[in-house]
């Protein structure tokens, strides 16, 4: 699960470890309504950590995804903040019903958490990819959807998830994400984090893709391009604020998603500016075109799908040509 060639050759060693289960644990020492839940996956989650301080209130509901939502969710009813975790394709889609209708429709404030999203699992072919879950998702009403970028930024997402109102879906990469922030953030869900100043073009992404869209900015800078980055982190609902600063300001805007272009963060951005009323702003959405991906290792599909740093510095050329 934690192959480096996700990394773009990255040394494996320097990137921050999988901290689900040990901001958990610590969440928990103070709280006593935080419980985990997780499908048979605690040791690809690292929710192992959470069991191994906290094993009264660890949950192993095997391979049955769709009852563990439904658990949370009367956990939930009782006082709790349950945090339920599994692969990103089969919480967020194989459970959708389960979201919609024991989740959000009640207004339960339960967590479930989507890791391993995107294609990030290469090699296990598209039961395993998740590249539709912001694009179901964030049609639910009463759900807030949020990408994690790197473990400190998921350390501040978990900890504002506990007293936040509702249900929550929150999507993860790997696990092992390089990092984009020094230290734990401060956050707020529906609140944009702009990350890098720039006058020409404005690179909104989310999620896995925060870093490579840093990293092509300052490739693009080489070209005399000066580019923001904005992590758009909360997918459901955007902030609509700050993508209007964005098309005033650079009037320019590129959207970088590790997802299916189709009613993702791409789709959400346009929304925005449409509604707005917004005119004359040159606009693209870029993600994972309208098809199934191959089976490959995940650096390779990045560099395929122009999703790594060079692919998103190529786009923005071609946007601002």
């Amino acid at each position: 699960m934690r192959d480096k060639r996700s990394f773009d050759g990255s040394d494996v060693s320097s990137i921050p470890a999988f901290v689900f289960g040990e901001e958990l644990a610590d969440l928990a020492d103070a709280d006593s309504r935080v419980v985990v839940l997780t499908a048979d996956l605690a040791s690809a989650n690292r929710a192992t950590d959470f069991a191994d301080r906290h094993p009264d209130r660890f949950f192993n509901m095997g391979i049955a995804e769709k009852g563990m939502i439904t658990t949370a969710a009367g956990m939930a009813s009782c006082g709790y903040v349950p945090f339920a975790a599994t692969f990103a394709s089969f919480s967020a889609l194989l459970c959708a019903e389960q979201i919609r209708t024991d989740c959000a429709y009640p207004r339960m404030p339960v967590r479930v958490v989507g890791h391993h999203s995107g294609m990030s699992m290469g090699f296990y072919g598209t039961s395993h990819h998740a590249l539709e879950d912001l694009g179901v998702l964030r049609t639910f009403a009463e759900l807030t959807v949020v990408c994690a970028t790197d473990a400190n930024h998921l350390r501040a997402i978990l900890r504002a998830a506990v007293d936040h109102p509702g249900a929550m879906y929150i999507r993860l990469g790997r696990g092992r994400d390089p990092e984009v922030y020094a230290s734990v953030p401060d956050i707020t869900f529906g609140k944009a984090i702009r990350i890098r100043q720039g006058t020409d073009l404005t690179i909104i992404a989310t999620g896995t893709e925060v870093h490579p869209a840093l990293a092509a900015a300052e490739e693009l800078a080489e070209c005399g391009i000066s580019t923001r980055v904005v992590d758009m982190h909360t997918v459901s609902s955007v902030d609509t604020e700050e993508v209007l600063a964005a098309a005033r300001e650079t009037g320019a805007i590129l959207t970088v998603e590790e997802h299916n272009i189709t009613n993702g963060l791409g789709t959400a951005v346009a929304e925005a500016l449409f509604e707005a009323g917004v005119q004359g702003v040159r606009f693209r959405k870029h993600g994972v075109p309208d098809e199934y991906i191959p089976v490959g290792p995940p650096a390779a599909l990045y560099a395929a799908y122009r999703l790594d740093a060079p692919g998103i510095a190529e786009v923005a050329k071609e946007l601002l040509r």
